[in-house]
């Protein structure tokens, strides 16, 4: 009994997919994810940041999975508490969706990730993201704010 290679259809198949198209597909497991998960239990999980695992301290994306789990369980106020850019994070999830969608029902590829990354407005919205972090981690390390 061999063990044959794919075929090399399956390849193709394969490496059709788009880096665009599989970023969106990870994006809408992510919000599956999130809306099965509990809110109720979500602020018990354990801390998968490794930065604040090695520090105590957030990372910008501190509070991205609990932001999302509260968001699609509809509560935005301890959404936007756990991180202010997860209802933008979930918003730029179905951006991206919509955009392979609407490619692919045209018959096109959709634009490549790279493209669509190095948009302006996309290019500023991970400045502010960034200066978001900053901002809460100097306002943890000042102990105005508890770390998350």
């Amino acid at each position: 009994m061999s063990t044959a290679n794919p075929s090399p259809d399956l390849r193709q198949r394969v490496a059709a997919v788009s880096s665009t198209e599989l970023t969106a597909a990870i994006g809408v497991g992510g919000i599956v994810i999130a809306t099965l998960l509990p809110a109720g239990g979500i602020e018990d999980g354990p801390v998968i940041c490794p930065f604040r695992a090695l520090t105590g301290l957030p990372c910008p994306g501190c509070g991205l999975t609990r932001s999302w789990v509260y968001l699609m369980h509809g509560d935005i106020g301890p959404a936007l508490a756990s991180n202010w850019f997860g209802p933008v994070l979930i918003l730029a999830v179905i951006a991206l969706v919509v955009t392979v969608v609407r490619a692919r029902s045209a018959g096109k590829r959709p634009a490549d990730l790279d493209k669509l990354v190095r948009n302006p407005i996309v290019l500023g919205t991970f400045a502010l993201f960034l200066t978001y972090g900053a901002a809460r981690l100097i306002l943890t390390l000042a102990g105005v704010v508890d770390p998350i």
